[in-house]
């Protein structure tokens, strides 16, 4: 098998249970009061981009819509608002997954950034055409810290997968 340029080593297989326990934690962490600022990175939308990226046979577009609905009943937004954001970020993250671990974390942030300028667009316009109110121009910024925490998301996902299957202190890999 051909290796990506970036991956020094094989991955162990995702357990199930921290794929999931990730995604949950990112949704409490979004429900945090940490108040209204309109720069801040949507975590949940960060770590559903990664797992789709890495695991889209687990992690597809029905959870993006399950976790979007949840965000909306907690935020008390439009119904389908976050729904339907998360729902588009999850297909373009999982149409370009293959080709997105060939480059390294840095490249990654900058092919993931205008995926989430598309979901930011997306829930700023169902936000405009039902309420009208704009949450100021920082909002923009909100994508940029995405792309940002990618390497961050990225090692700290990944790190688990990394040990060695059975350690050995004779063995030198």
């Amino acid at each position: 098998m051909i290796m990506p340029r970036g991956a020094d080593q094989l991955l162990l297989p995702v357990n199930p249970l921290f794929l999931w326990f990730s995604l949950f934690a990112a949704l409490l962490f979004n429900m945090m009061p940490l108040g209204r600022i309109a720069a801040m990175p949507d975590m949940l939308a960060l770590v559903l981009v990664f797992w789709n990226v890495h695991q889209p046979r687990r992690v597809g577009i029905g959870a993006a819509f399950f976790f979007g609905l949840l965000m909306d009943v907690h935020q008390g937004a439009v119904l389908g608002q976050h729904a339907q954001a998360y729902t588009l970020l999850s297909y373009l993250a999982i149409t370009m997954h293959r080709r997105l671990n060939w480059f390294s974390l840095a490249e990654q942030a900058l092919q993931i950034l205008p995926v989430f300028i598309v979901a930011h667009a997306v829930s700023l316009v169902v936000r405009l055409l039902s309420s009208g109110s704009f949450p100021g121009w920082t909002m923009l910024l909100a994508p940029l810290f995405e792309a940002l925490l990618w390497p961050v998301v990225s090692w700290l996902l990944l790190a688990p997968q990394r040990r060695a299957p059975d350690r050995d202190e004779n063995r030198p890999l």
